[in-house]
């Protein structure tokens, strides 16, 4: 079995690691309950080790009244009794342990629920001792909001309180209140949370929103967006929230001086990681390289560049490119899906047939990029997106925006394990919180388990043939100029040289090696061997070409 030890007790472990998401809620019950459980990723670990990941990340398990699936925090130091008990988490640690598996755990610090006892004491009036914790606002002389800023979920970022005759904030949900990193008590009080995990053993920590963390005290209006037609953005007119320029609601100056609180609470301990989640627009790469910086904020960011529908040579030589002139001492993680996206495969196929190889192909070009990467519970089967009812939907972006948009409920379905349980082996319960598609049931690891053409074979390989390489963990990656419309870079790192090319096209391109690269001896990647004639590579479509210089 595969396992993340080839590189334990280096304090550098995540650069280059390899990191599998874990969604609770749906990927192991144990209860029958109909929702996953701690207890059933500790029982579902050694697959996840099978894959020969470093580390998996799991998003919150914390006590929370679960209006946005517990990205809503009431107690940051339990675990929900829906998901288990301390003991379950202390358990699955050590399993991790077993398995070289490290473990880092989703830490939504920008915000509670408003069923915290922080917030509770700080609404009920403006003398107690926590009434500066979150973010409060007198009205406008007419009573509305005291500025334009907006909610990501629909709506303006400011709900009324009657106790406190004033508005707080919330980026999200409005049972969601922002808290007031400004006040430096509130700052002790999110580390200690920080602190009392890291003492029970994790090794780091997914920071949901980390530009997100303060706002400006002014209150100023946000600008409108102005967008820029080359932007590699997610931009939508769905939602209002991205027709405004977020200059004064996220992303100011102060948050520096907090993350370098932060990292030097996890520098206090052996072998720890951050990976930051920036969502800022066209100013996400800059955000990126400023939190990575110097060695004393985060280690590490990952942006949404790469979770557009857009597979092409172009769009990732533009990220990348653009990310390596402007990080130039940090460090990013790369991912094609995640709890908030419409699966990739989904995104990248024109047509049905197209599942396979595209799966196949997302993770070849991933594993070879320069930075870490993040894999996302399913993917490895190349589950596609789920197509849910209205009456399905549990997510409360995707209610509110519906039909425009369908929300993150079809990337949320249960993993499916038994091709031949009616809920795929995830539940032994009469239902699921969400439903398995029956689309997904072929595609269970017991489907493809065994077989040496599946996609969760070729994840297996391609993920052992990047940790056979030190130049894909952390070497330097050059892009070279193609004839074609073919991806197009050199990996290196000491004595080893690794040229890649692939084609994300539909149709056989062909390669000329420039003269510099022509004394190359070719070396097969995980499922591809395209032929050679004297200096030109010949791609089928979907096809990788990799040769040692």
């Amino acid at each position: 079995m595969a396992t993340g030890t080839v590189r334990k007790g280096d304090p550098n472990w995540w650069r280059g690691a390899v990191i599998y998401q874990v969604y609770p809620r749906s990927f192991q019950d144990t209860s029958g309950d109909g929702i996953g459980d701690i207890q059933g990723i500790t029982a579902r670990l050694p697959h996840i080790a099978s894959l020969g990941v470093d580390a998996i990340w799991l998003s919150p398990f914390f006590t929370s009244p679960m209006a946005d699936m517990g990205y809503d925090v009431s107690d940051y130091c339990n675990v929900d009794p829906m998901f288990g008990t301390l003991a379950d988490f202390d358990a699955m640690m050590a399993e991790c342990d077993r398995l070289g598996l490290k473990v880092i755990i989703d830490q939504v610090i920008s915000h509670t629920s408003d069923q915290h006892p922080w917030f509770i004491e700080s609404r009920a009036s403006r003398t107690n001792p926590r009434a500066d914790w979150y973010i409060w606002a007198d009205p406008k002389p007419d009573g509305t909001a005291p500025n334009n800023w907006l909610s990501i979920f629909g709506g303006p970022a400011w709900e009324w309180d009657g106790v406190r005759k004033q508005y707080y904030m919330h980026n999200f949900l409005s049972s969601q209140p922002d808290l007031n990193f400004h006040n430096p008590d509130v700052q002790d009080a999110v580390l200690a949370t920080v602190k009392f995990w890291l003492d029970r053993g994790v090794h780091g920590f997914r920071l949901d929103t980390v530009n997100y963390y303060f706002h400006d005290k002014q209150l100023r209006n946000n600008p409108p967006m102005v967008y820029d037609p080359n932007s590699t953005g997610l931009e939508t007119d769905t939602n209002p929230y991205s027709m405004q320029h977020h200059l004064y609601d996220k992303s100011q100056p102060e948050n520096i001086d907090f993350l370098k609180r932060l990292r030097a609470l996890l520098d206090r301990y052996d072998c720890r990681t951050t990976v930051g989640e920036v969502g800022d627009a066209d100013r996400s790469l800059t955000t990126l390289a400023i939190y990575t910086s110097g060695n004393d904020k985060l280690h590490m960011c990952y942006t949404f560049d790469l979770l557009s529908p857009r597979f092409t040579a172009d769009h990732i030589r533009g990220v990348v490119s653009k990310c390596q002139e402007i990080v130039t001492n940090g460090w990013v993680c790369w991912a094609f899906s995640n709890h908030d996206v419409v699966r990739h495969v989904s995104r990248f196929m024109e047509a049905p047939e197209e599942r396979e190889p595209i799966a196949k192909l997302a993770i070849s070009v991933l594993s070879t990029l320069r930075g870490s990467i993040c894999l996302y519970q399913g993917e490895e089967l190349g589950l596609p997106e789920a197509e849910l009812s209205f009456e399905d939907l549990r997510d409360p972006y995707g209610i509110r925006f519906w039909p425009a948009f369908k929300g993150r409920d079809g990337c949320r379905t249960p993993m499916v394990w038994e091709a031949d349980q009616p809920l795929g082996g995830f539940s032994s319960g009469p239902k699921a919180w969400l439903p398995v598609p029956p689309e997904h049931l072929p595609l269970a690891v017991s489907a493809q388990e065994g077989i040496e053409t599946s996609i969760l074979a070729h994840y297996r390989e391609t993920l052992a043939f990047r940790r056979a390489h030190g130049a894909l963990l952390d070497g330097d990656m050059t892009f070279l100029d193609t004839q074609a419309d073919l991806l197009a870079f050199v990996r290196e790192k000491g004595g080893e040289r690794l040229l890649f090319v692939f084609n994300l096209t539909r149709e056989a391109q062909d390669y000329l090696l420039p003269a510099s690269l022509a004394d190359c001896h070719p070396l097969p990647m995980p499922g591809y061997n395209p032929e050679m004639d004297d200096k030109v590579v010949r791609l089928k479509s979907f096809d990788v070409f990799c040769a040692r210089l």
